[in-house]
């Protein structure tokens, strides 16, 4: 499950993970080792765009990834709902160590700029790619309860 929700997801991310628009999708983004910020400080960047502008680094050479297999499912027995995605994978990955992967939202998959992306989660996840084949395990990578 993530470490973080950024703020300005808090509430949402069920309904994002729904996938509501024609073009849209969720993306997984590796941030590197050098330079990531502390969660108390990423929780606060309410676009893609701010967060990679900011000390934290895209480490590209890995590169994005579409999530596929994106369910939402509500758990009425245990009063809460799970967003889910197959594992994340890549091939020879290679490039800068990463620390975390963050879980967007990509509105519109076929054009706009990261200022569009809204980061939702973030999740430690330390490698150093060297050449071998790379998976993140996903398993319910939000889970939102009732406060009741």
């Amino acid at each position: 499950m993530a470490n973080i929700v950024f703020n300005v997801a808090l509430g949402k991310i069920a309904s994002l993970a729904a996938l509501p628009a024609a073009n849209d999708a969720l993306i997984a983004v590796p941030i590197e080792t050098t330079g990531i910020v502390a969660d108390s400080v990423m929780r606060d960047y309410d676009d893609l765009g701010a967060l990679l502008a900011g000390a934290s680094n895209e480490q590209t050479t890995m590169g994005r990834k579409t999530l596929t297999g994106v369910t939402v499912t509500v758990d009425d027995t245990n009063d809460r709902v799970a967003v889910d995605a197959a594992d994340i994978s890549w091939t020879a990955a290679t490039g800068n160590a990463i620390s975390a992967i963050v879980i967007c939202y990509d509105p519109d998959t076929t054009g706009g700029t990261d200022a569009d992306i809204v980061p939702l989660t973030k999740h430690d996840f330390a490698i150093t790619p060297d050449g071998s084949d790379v998976s993140a395990t996903v398993a319910d990578f939000f889970r939102a309860t009732s406060a009741a």
